[in-house]
């Protein structure tokens, strides 16, 4: 039977949701800098301040603009998430999150709603472009990273931590090693508690963050907060970032697809209808 080993934990809120970290054979210091890590890239990355890399980035829509490696980084990443999904997961959303009155966190309230003016969204590759060191947004569009940073930020910290770890981030985790107990890291999916060991798994739900009949999930083929019959997907895939990319494309896939594409890219995953209770 296999030894228990030591682990340390740390829980934080951070990006406007909680997160925690566990490593065994690590110190509470070196969870810490994770932690300060999170807080300092999420500064550059929200598209709430004006001041962060990201909103400076939109600001000079229609030229080149100069960023760092970790966004760059991350808006390749994008990129490919757009391919992976076949479309359905954009990061060149932010006018329809204006025009449905998500512009600022929720625990501010929203704006008021401009619906007419959300449009179907452009292809990634037609409005960001990106080479060593700069990006460049074309006019009229504007980025929000959303899920896809925090699924990106988990596997980047995961593996900072060590052979044995797990990062969870906002609910996009990636767990590394054996775990505690040698068994694995235990995980809730879907309400059931999945032994973890180099796999990550993510949510994508319309079933928070929402305000009357709007939601923060935006379907690329309108521009309008998706109505495709599910309301909650769960899934485990090889890494936090692949999980997010396959939760929120099969949820934008409705009910009679989303079976299909998650047996191609996923290891397992739950399936809420919006009739469910």
């Amino acid at each position: 039977m296999p030894h228990s080993l030591a682990v340390e934990s740390h829980h934080f809120a951070a990006l406007g949701t909680n997160c925690s970290l566990f490593a065994a054979d690590r110190s509470r210091g070196d969870l810490l800098e994770g932690e300060i890590w999170i807080r300092r890239l999420g500064a550059r990355l929200t598209r709430f301040s004006a001041d962060s890399e990201l909103s400076q980035l939109n600001a000079a829509a229609g030229g080149w603009f100069g960023i760092g490696e970790e966004l760059e980084a991350v808006l390749r990443a994008s990129l490919n998430a757009f391919e992976m999904s076949a479309g359905l997961v954009n990061i060149a959303v932010l006018p329809s999150m204006i025009a449905i009155g998500y512009t600022r966190p929720l625990s501010e309230g929203v704006s008021v709603a401009t619906l007419d003016a959300a449009r179907p969204l452009r292809a990634l590759p037609d409005v960001l472009s990106v080479r060593r060191g700069a990006a460049r947004v074309a006019d009229g569009s504007a980025l929000d990273l959303g899920g896809i940073a925090k699924g990106w930020m988990a596997d980047r910290l995961c593996e900072s931590l060590g052979p044995n770890a797990l990062a969870n981030v906002g609910g996009d985790l990636r767990a590394a090693g054996a775990g505690p107990d040698g068994k694995g890291w235990p995980v809730a999916v879907a309400g059931t508690t999945l032994m973890l060991r180099g796999q990550g798994a993510a949510t994508s739900s319309v079933r928070r963050r929402r305000w009357g009949e709007a939601h923060h999930l935006i379907d690329p083929r309108s521009g309008l907060p998706a109505r495709t019959g599910l309301e909650e997907v769960s899934v485990v895939a090889a890494g936090g970032f692949e999980a997010e990319i396959a939760a929120k494309t099969a949820l934008l896939l409705g009910p009679e697809l989303a079976p299909v594409y998650c047996a191609a890219h996923a290891f397992a995953w739950s399936l809420g209808a919006a009739d469910d209770d």
